[in-house]
Order: structure tokens, then C-alpha cells, then sequence
């Protein structure tokens, strides 16, 4: 399992969450950490993941600022 801390580039972590996720493994599990500044972001997140053929496995308010997204990689 990875882990991917995303939260020191505040709202303008779409990008890198892109490229994370292409560079998982297929069947790989990748826990990422952001701060979505606005909520559209957390639906944003959820969308880029699902167009790199991840699987969203789980999503939530970490603390009062941060989200977590737990992905998998799925086998293609």
C-alpha cells in the first residue's frame, strides 16, 4: 500500500493525483491526502481516479481541512 500526501499543494493537487495514479500498479492500493479547499474538488478527485482506471475504496474528512481517498488500481 502507498501512501500520497498531496496537502502542501493545497487546492492544486488535481494534477498530481492524475499522475500519481497512473504510475500505480494495476491491483495496487494508494492512500491519498489533500486539502480540496472546495468541495467540488473532493468530486473532481473522484472522477480523475475512475478516468486512470482506479477503483474508489473509500473517502473521507480526515480533520477539519484534510480528505483522504483510498484508491485501487484495477487490472486492465
Amino acid at each position: 500500500m502507498k501512501r500520497v500526501d498531496l496537502r502542501h499543494l493545497k487546492g492544486d493537487f488535481l494534477s498530481e493525483l492524475s499522475n500519481q495514479a497512473k504510475r500505480l500498479n494495476d491491483g495496487e492500493v494508494c492512500i491519498f491526502l489533500f486539502e480540496p479547499v472546495e468541495f467540488d474538488n473532493i468530486e473532481k478527485s473522484v472522477n480523475l481516479i475512475r478516468e486512470e482506471s482506479c477503483e474508489l475504496i473509500n473517502s473521507l474528512k480526515f480533520n477539519q481541512v484534510d480528505w483522504t481517498i483510498v484508491v485501487k488500481k484495477i487490472k486492465g
